[in-house]
C-alpha cells in the first residue's frame, strides 16, 4: 500500500458554524473555494431594531443566520494560501453545490438555505479584475416555512449531451422533494414537480449522474429512496448521505449516522455489495474528480476518512481506508476535494485509473440505518466581538511547505466543522 500523510496547511475562523464547503471544478476556477455557514441565534442575541427599543418578544422565533465566503487559493503563498475575496451575509446555509459545467458562460452556485429557498450565484469578475465574486442571479421559494436541506445539479457525469435539461434536485424539512430547471443562460428556475418523499426531514438528494431521469433521497425516517422522475414511481431501501460516482456506472455511495458507509450497485439495490463501518456519522461523500475510486468522507465527530474502494468494486474485498484523521471537539459536516492541483501535476499517480470494463462485484452486505438524531442544535452567540460575519477572519498557518518531493502524488482538500467553526486546509501526500 502507497505511503501517505496529511498535513493542515491552513485553519480559517468562520465565526458562525460551517457546515458545507465547495471547490469549484471548472477550468479556469479551480482555485475557488467556497463555504457557507450556519448559526441558529436566540431572539436576545440580535441586536434589537428602532421598534423594539422598548422590550425583547420572548414568543418571535429563533433566527437562522449564515455567511458565504468564497476564498482564493494561492499556491505560492505558504503562509496563507487561502485568501478571503468576499462574504455575504445569508440566510443560514445548509447545502451548496457548483455547476458542473458553465452555464451562459459563467460558473454557477446554487445555494439551499433556511428560508426554503434554492439561490443562484453566478461567478463574475471584480471591479480590480484581479479576482472573482459571487453575484446573486436567480432565487425561488420551493416551501414557505421550512428549511431547504441539500440540493444536487443533473451535470455531474462528464461529457452531457448539449440538448440534455440542465436540472437541480432539492430536499426540505417538510420531507418533500422539488425537481428544478435552470435555463441555459442561468438567470431563471422554474419548478418541474415537487413530492412528498419522506415522512420526516429530507436531508439529501441526488442525481443518478448516468441517468439524470433517477434522483435518490434520504431522510429521518431512515429510508433510502429511489424516484424515477417521468413515472413518479419509486422503490424503497434503507440510508442518508448520497453520491453518484460520475466515473464509474452503476456505483452509488450512501452514508448514514449509524457509522457505516455503503456501495451500491443501482442494477440491484437489494443489498450492498460493500459496508464500511466508519465511527461517526457519516454528512458528506465525495467522490475524487479524477480518481475514480477515492472517497472523501465528512464524519462529523470521527472526523473526515478516505477511502479506496477499487477492491470493493472489481474484486469483491473490502473498503480500505486510507487516512482517518479526528479532529478534537468538533464536528466534520462539509468536506470536498479540490481540483486544482490534480490538473498542474504531472508525476505518475499510485492509484490505477478505472477500468471501465471491470465488472462489479456482488459482494451483498446487509445495512441497517436506525433513525437519525435532528441536525437542529442551537450554538450560542452571546459574544458581541464575533457577530453577524463583520470581522477579519483569523487565521493559522503550520510552517508546512505546499509542495513536496518530485514522487509523491499531492491532493488538495478542504473541510468544515460545526461547533469550533474552522475551515481546514489540507495537503494529502501519497508516494
Amino acid at each position: 500500500m502507497a505511503d501517505s500523510r496529511v498535513r493542515a496547511l491552513q485553519l480559517v475562523d468562520t465565526e458562525f458554524t460551517a457546515d458545507t464547503v465547495e471547490w469549484c471544478p471548472l477550468d479556469g476556477c479551480q482555485r475557488l473555494l467556497a463555504c457557507g455557514t450556519y448559526q441558529l441565534c436566540r431572539p436576545e442575541d440580535l441586536p434589537a431594531g428602532p421598534e423594539e427599543q422598548g422590550g425583547l418578544d420572548l414568543d418571535q422565533p429563533q433566527v437562522r443566520l449564515g455567511c458565504l465566503y468564497l476564498y482564493s487559493f494561492n499556491e505560492d503563498s505558504s503562509a496563507t494560501p487561502l485568501v478571503e475575496v468576499q462574504r455575504r451575509d445569508t440566510s443560514a446555509i445548509l447545502d451548496m453545490k457548483w455547476c458542473h459545467i458553465p452555464v451562459g458562460g459563467h460558473a454557477l452556485l446554487g445555494v439551499a438555505n433556511a428560508s426554503g429557498s434554492i439561490e443562484l450565484l453566478r461567478l463574475v469578475e471584480s471591479e480590480q479584475k484581479s479576482s472573482y465574486i459571487l453575484q446573486p442571479i436567480s432565487s425561488l421559494t420551493v416551501e414557505e416555512q421550512c428549511l431547504s436541506l441539500s440540493l444536487d445539479w443533473s451535470t455531474g457525469k462528464s461529457g452531457r449531451v448539449s440538448d440534455q435539461p440542465l436540472k437541480i434536485i432539492s430536499s426540505d424539512s417538510k420531507g418533500q422533494l422539488h425537481l428544478l430547471m435552470v435555463d441555459e443562460a442561468g438567470s431563471g428556475l422554474q419548478r418541474v414537480a415537487s413530492w412528498q418523499a419522506h415522512h420526516f426531514e429530507a436531508w439529501i438528494a441526488a442525481f443518478n449522474y448516468w441517468q439524470t431521469e433517477v434522483v435518490y433521497s434520504g431522510g429521518d425516517d431512515g429510508l433510502l429512496k429511489v424516484w424515477d422522475t417521468r413515472t413518479s414511481g419509486t422503490s424503497v431501501f434503507t440510508s442518508k448521505s448520497i453520491q453518484s460516482n460520475p466515473h464509474k456506472e452503476h456505483v452509488l455511495a450512501t452514508g448514514s449516522y449509524d457509522e457505516h458507509i455503503l456501495l451500491w450497485d443501482t442494477r440491484n439495490m437489494t443489498q450492498p455489495f460493500a459496508d464500511r463501518p466508519v465511527q461517526g456519522g457519516v454528512w458528506r461523500l465525495k467522490w475524487h474528480p479524477v480518481h475514480h475510486y477515492l472517497l472523501l468522507a465528512a464524519c462529523m465527530h470521527s472526523g473526515f476518512k478516505i477511502l479506496n474502494c477499487q477492491r470493493a468494486v472489481e474484486e469483491q474485498q473490502e473498503v480500505t481506508v486510507l487516512v482517518s484523521h479526528v479532529l478534537p471537539n468538533s464536528l466534520v459536516y462539509g468536506a470536498d476535494w479540490s481540483s486544482f492541483l490534480q490538473h498542474t501535476q504531472s508525476r505518475h499517480c499510485p492509484f490505477p485509473p478505472c477500468d471501465t470494463g471491470t465488472r462489479m462485484a456482488d459482494k451483498k452486505v446487509p445495512g441497517v440505518v436506525p433513525s437519525a438524531p435532528s441536525f437542529e442544535r442551537r450554538v450560542d452567540t452571546e459574544d458581541p466581538s464575533r457577530s453577524r460575519c463583520q470581522q477579519h477572519i483569523a487565521s493559522k498557518m503550520c510552517d508546512l511547505d505546499l509542495y513536496s518531493e518530485e514522487d509523491c502524488d499531492i491532493h488538495l482538500l478542504a473541510t468544515c466543522s460545526f461547533y469550533d467553526h474552522v475551515l481546514h486546509l489540507w495537503k494529502w501526500e501519497v508516494s
